[in-house]
Parts: structure tokens; C-alpha cells; sequence
């Protein structure tokens, strides 16, 4: 170790993945890490973040679980969006004796400032977008900004999500949410809105209302309403649609069948406070690695249009095996591209089989689609797809585990 240079390494992106990242790869001595966000200042776009076993793991691990507090989700309805009539009342898939603090959704914003507090002062640098790579063939990557000046780093990783510089046109998935957080005392005359976290689920939309703030110490608790719209006009991988103002008109009109607490609750948001995102899907990466010195994380390399609602884990994950890796061949004098196919090794495997996962969903709601089935019908057995099925693989992930199976394997050749 005695002599050896640093290994420069650039995270493009300051979201949750990257600032995870951030973290678990400024502990390494032999890096020199900088991180380059687009925004001015650190800002996070959206509403609320469901964090669950999986989650905790990974940020105990990064030293930011202590910062975030949220809404219990431990008692969750599926509703009929029209009737409001209750389908089922479970405790939250995600929700597991493995840890007591259970599935909760907080607001984006206690996550961003839970990470940023562990992250070393000076190292990210704002006001930088990124609008090219260019492999410099043994030299690294040089990474050209917007303010036309140029950075050159060893090992460059891409956290920058959806309009991810190194990602092809995302597909437009017709799928809109548009999100808000309001005073839960707004809502508190309209029955059925503040009590639970629940879905009400339409044809062409559902409606998701959660807590969003721990209340014994929140005075004015937030709320999150989310309308997601299955029918929204396409758009393309490269247009930027996220976070947009969306009017009150706007969102009214994608719930205008749905029962009457629905639609007082939509219009109890003040004008200007809706924002919209527009979802993306694919393409489905053969490799999330490039040139033996690029990895994609999070939705940069696998967008799943918002699935499973773990999307800040998986790429916080992405981060802390990254690093593990580089530090693991470091260590053994092997180089940087062995530590880039163990991330690829570990990672793009867990991918194939979320997205496995999805592809039988989506098969089996196109089958009853087929069959002409009563709304009724239709609508309880996707609930059932929804809440039923084997995803402890993701909720009661394990990553310290994971890497330390990876070990094990790698000691006893198996």
C-alpha cells in the first residue's frame, strides 16, 4: 500500500445512491472521491420514500439510520378507488420482526439530509452537470460539464437516475405520478383520508395516501398524497419531465370517477404545490458496467418505474457493495476492473430477478385483462399479485450478508 497513488473516482449524481456511495467509498484511504450534482444546492425532488428492513440495514451501515424518522406503514387498505370499499387490510409486505423499526415512509428531503450529515466536507461539488464521458483507453474518463470545463477520473460512477448520461432514451411508460405533501390537519374532516396508509385503486389510476412524519415529534405532520395515471400521453427517454408544476385542473381530472373522500382530498392541495413525474422503464441493461471503470447504480442502470418502492435502497446497496469490492481487490493487488465484475457479479443478478418478478405480474394482469373478468374480479386479483408472492429477497435483503457470502465463496472456491 506503501507508494500507491490514489484512484480518483467521480459520482455523477447526489441522490440517495450517490451520496450512499459518497459515503461507503470516502472511508476508503486509497480513493480520492468527488462527487458532481447538476443543482446548485442539494435538493431533492418528490415526496415520500417507504424505507423498510432493507433499507435500515444498508444505512446503519452508511451511519445515517439515527436522521430518519417517518410514518408507521404498518397498517395499510386496499380500496376500491369508486366505492371506496375495503379489499383488504394487511400489516405492510415490507413489514418484519427482523427489525423493530418496521416499514415507515418519510419525506425524501430527512433521507437526503440523513446522508448528507456523513458526508465528508468539500467533497461534493455543485452546479455540475455532466453532459459527456469520453474513455480516454487506460487513462480514465474524462467527464465534460455543462460550464464547458472537464474533470478526469480513474473510476466514474453514474447516480444520476433516469436521465442518466450514460444510459441509451429511456422508454416512456405512459405512467404519471404527481405528488404532494400537505398538513395532515388539511385533510382531517374528510373519513377514511389521514387514518391509514392505503391504495384506491381505479382502471386507469390509484391514488396512495400515507404518512409521511413521525408525529411524537412533528407538531404540524405532513401527508403525502400520490395520483398515479396509467394513461398519460408519451413522452421521450430524454425529456425532462420530473418534478414539473402540475395545476389542480391538471390532477382533478384523473380522479373525477373516483369516490367523493378522493376527490375532496385532491382538492384540498393549495394551487402550485402538485409536481408531476413522468415514469420511465428500460431498456433492460445487458451490463451494468462500462469500460472497466464505469458503474451504473440505482436507476441509472435499472429503472423500474417506481416497482417495489425500495429504488433509494437498491442504488444505496449498489454503493456499499461497490466499495467493498474495490476495497476487497485493493487488498489483493488486482485491479480496478476485478472490483467493477464483482459489482456486476453481485448486482446485476438481484435486477434479473426483480425484473423477473415483474414480468409475471405483468403477464398475469394480461391474462385476466383478456378474460373480460368483472372489475371487481380484476381488481382483487391484482391486489393479490400486489401484496402476495415471494419478496423477502428484497425487503429483508441482507448486504452486509450478501458481501460476506460473496467472501465465503470466493475463500472456498464455490
Amino acid at each position: 500500500m506503501v507508494g500507491q497513488a490514489l484512484t480518483s473516482v467521480a459520482i455523477v449524481g447526489g441522490g440517495p445512491g450517490g451520496l450512499g456511495t459518497a459515503i461507503a467509498l470516502s472511508e476508503l484511504p486509497f480513493l480520492k472521491v468527488t462527487l458532481y450534482e447538476k443543482n446548485t444546492e442539494p435538493r431533492e425532488a418528490g415526496a415520500g420514500i417507504s424505507l423498510s428492513t432493507n433499507a435500515w440495514r444498508v444505512l446503519d451501515l452508511l451511519g445515517a439510520s439515527d436522521g430518519v424518522k417517518g410514518g408507521s406503514k404498518s397498517n395499510t387498505h386496499q380500496r376500491n378507488a369508486y366505492t371506496g370499499k375495503v379489499l383488504n387490510v394487511t400489516q405492510h409486505p415490507e413489514n418484519s420482526a427482523a427489525d423493530s423499526r418496521g416499514a415507515i415512509r418519510a419525506r425524501r428531503t430527512r433521507l437526503q439530509s440523513a446522508l448528507l450529515s456523513q458526508v465528508p466536507e468539500g467533497l461534493i461539488q455543485f452546479d455540475k452537470k455532466v453532459v459527456s464521458l469520453e474513455n480516454l483507453s487506460g487513462q480514465g474518463v474524462r467527464l465534460v460539464f455543462q460550464d464547458q470545463t472537464e474533470a478526469i477520473a480513474d473510476i466514474v460512477v453514474g447516480a444520476d437516475g433516469l436521465h442518466s448520461v450514460r444510459q441509451p432514451s429511456r422508454v416512456g411508460t405512459s405512467n404519471s405520478a404527481f405528488r404532494v405533501l400537505v398538513p395532515k390537519s388539511r385533510l382531517a374532516h374528510i373519513p377514511d383520508i389521514t387514518t391509514t396508509t392505503s391504495w384506491w385503486w381505479g382502471e386507469a389510476g390509484h391514488v396512495y395516501l400515507s404518512d409521511v412524519d413521525d408525529e411524537e415529534e412533528t407538531k404540524d405532520p405532513r401527508f403525502e398524497i400520490t395520483v398515479r395515471s396509467y394513461r398519460e400521453p408519451d413522452v421521450s427517454g430524454k425529456t425532462v419531465f420530473w418534478g414539473i408544476p402540475a395545476t389542480n385542473e391538471k390532477v382533478g381530472s384523473r380522479v373525477e370517477k373516483f369516490d367523493q373522500r378522493i376527490r375532496d382530498a385532491v382538492s384540498a392541495v393549495t394551487e402550485g404545490e402538485w409536481r408531476e413525474f413522468a415514469t420511465f422503464a428500460g431498456p433492460r441493461l445487458d451490463k451494468i458496467t462500462h469500460w472497466d471503470k464505469v458503474a451504473l447504480i440505482g436507476d441509472a442502470s435499472h429503472p423500474l418505474s417506481g416497482a417495489f418502492g425500495s429504488g433509494a435502497t437498491f442504488a444505496m446497496e449498489d454503493g456499499w457493495i461497490l466499495a467493498r469490492a474495490l476495497e476487497f481487490t485493493r487488498f489483493a493487488s488486482r485491479p480496478v476492473s476485478d472490483a467493477l465484475e464483482i459489482f456486476e457479479q453481485i448486482r446485476a443478478p438481484y435486477y434479473a430477478k426483480m425484473y423477473q418478478h415483474l414480468d409475471e405480474i405483468r403477464d398475469k394482469t394480461q391474462q385476466l385483462q383478456a378474460q373480460e373478468k368483472d372489475f371487481d374480479v380484476f381488481l382483487q386479483a391484482k391486489i393479490d399479485s400486489f401484496l402476495y408472492g415471494d419478496k423477502d429477497f428484497i425487503y429483508q435483503n441482507d448486504i452486509k450478508k450478501v458481501w460476506d457470502d460473496y467472501l465465503v465463496a470466493e475463500q472456498t472456491g464455490l
